[in-house]
């Protein structure tokens, strides 16, 4: 990336902060630039004389990404806040160098209605130390609904769970599944596991055996349920999105309908396999499971080919003890905001992911898929989200490092090279050097299919 001379900045021009010297990755490629931040927006990019700055800060030998956005986490606020809330939830997002997330719906009470989605809208605003966006749960009496609920302030979309989840959110049946689809006009997403499969096979858990969990949440669970679902949304012309693809015949599958489907894949479907139960026993345990290698390495084929759309880490804590439970007691879930950024770079690093697809699925594919107004690239006129990383970094993930509430990782003791520097939003240095240094500013995501509507 060239530093033309058009795109120095006159000496008298101020800013409230610059970034100085960084690797800045943006539509132009890779490339040494300033970058110059005015009112928590990018005012300019190129080359800025550091006097003209509030502040400076130097990036000298460290990459400048967009800002990182995980759009589907679990903080479980309001609800069982002793695992996390939307403040220590944030906070490991932050540490780990990711500027917004989008929370999922399964709380206590769930978000079906507009109060308990304006209730998580308060309670996120200036507390959480990112910004931030809440799905709204589909489900069989709020389907008449969707319409208005996916449109209001501080709502990412409409979210479905199609296999085992909390009371009323689940909606197993394509009538069901139906009646919400041919209401939503934005990418509606989904937990694509069929229940019916799964009540079937309930005996094939074997209890006090983790490794139990894969055989009875079998692939083809997932596979017949995604069947099923772009069925629908074909038929009714929905656009869908399905999250934390888990198989390898989903990716093939999904391939033939793009024109209708987005997929969502996670670092912990990327990263391990069923070999590390007998290591990780219950700590690896999710719905839908982590499968045989031939499933990660097929879910790595659909990046490879851009079958995958976005990076996500459904972040969903429970606390060790909870964890420690013999199977099939213990709870489904693991932590995963924190841990995106490191776990992916150093996929980066080992050369199976280049930066710029990293980039496009944590920041521009997100931003293309739900319609993210002014995130998800580094350009004039956007905010000022940067997630700033040292490529060159090696460091070893821990449980003491971890800011959630649950405070433990599956990656524990894992060497990593490629680590999160600093992340600033909206202009605001939240986190630097494993630090958060500015007290929580988040404020709701906004979305171009929802302008006006706050």
């Amino acid at each position: 990336m060239s530093s033309p001379a058009a795109a120095r900045m006159p000496a008298a021009e101020t800013f409230d902060l610059v970034l100085k010297g960084g690797t800045v990755v943006n539509q132009d490629g890779e490339g040494v630039r300033d970058i110059g931040v005015r009112d928590g927006r990018i005012a300019h990019i190129g080359t800025i004389d550091a006097a003209s700055a509030g502040e400076t800060i130097d990036c000298t030998s460290l990459h400048i990404l967009p800002g990182v956005i995980d759009s589907q986490v679990h903080f479980r606020e309001p609800g069982p806040i002793h695992k996390e809330d939307l403040e220590s939830g944030s906070r490991a997002a932050v540490l780990g160098g990711v500027t917004a997330v989008f929370e999922m719906p399964n709380t206590d009470p769930l978000t079906v209605n507009e109060a308990a989605l304006a209730d998580k809208v308060a309670r996120g605003h200036h507390r959480m130390h990112c910004d931030f966006a809440f799905w709204v749960g589909g489900t069989r009496e709020n389907a008449c609904d969707v319409a208005e609920l996916e449109r209001l302030p501080g709502a990412a979309g409409i979210k479905v769970f199609m296999g085992s989840s909390t009371g009323s959110l689940l909606v197993e049946d394509d009538e069901g599944v139906r009646g919400i689809l041919k209401r939503t006009r934005r990418r509606a997403a989904f937990h694509s596991e069929d229940e019916y499969r799964l009540r079937e096979r309930l005996d094939h858990r074997i209890a006090g055996d983790p490794a139990s969990h894969p055989v009875w949440r079998d692939e083809f669970a997932a596979l017949t349920c995604t069947h099923r679902l772009v069925s629908i949304a074909r038929e009714v012309g929905a656009r869908i999105h399905v999250l934390h693809i888990s198989t390898a015949e989903e990716i093939d599958f999904l391939a033939r309908h793009k024109d209708v489907a987005s997929a969502e894949a996670t670092p912990h479907h990327l990263t391990m396999s069923a070999d590390d139960y007998g290591r990780l026993g219950t700590l690896l345990q999710m719905n839908p499971p982590v499968r045989e290698a031939r499933h990660r390495d097929g879910i790595w084929a659909g990046i490879a080919q851009g079958v995958i759309d976005v990076l996500g880490s459904d972040h969903a804590p429970h606390t060790l003890e909870e964890k420690a439970k013999p199977y099939p007691a213990s709870p489904s879930g693991m932590t995963g905001v924190q841990t995106l950024v490191p776990i992916m770079l150093d996929h980066v690093a080992n050369g199976r992911l280049t930066l710029q697809r990293f980039v496009d699925l944590t920041s521009a594919g997100p931003q293309r898929l739900f319609g993210i107004s002014g995130k998800g690239r580094i350009a004039a006129g956007y905010d000022a989200d940067f997630t700033i990383v040292d490529l060159k970094r090696e460091a070893t993930i821990e449980n003491a490092w971890i800011g959630s509430k649950s405070q433990w990782t599956p990656y524990d003791g894992k060497r990593v090279k490629g680590w999160p520097v600093g992340t600033i939003v909206r202009g605001k240095r939240v986190m630097w050097e494993g630090e958060i240094v500015d007290a929580g500013q988040g404020e709701a995501v906004r979305f171009a299919e929802a302008l006006g509507r706050g």
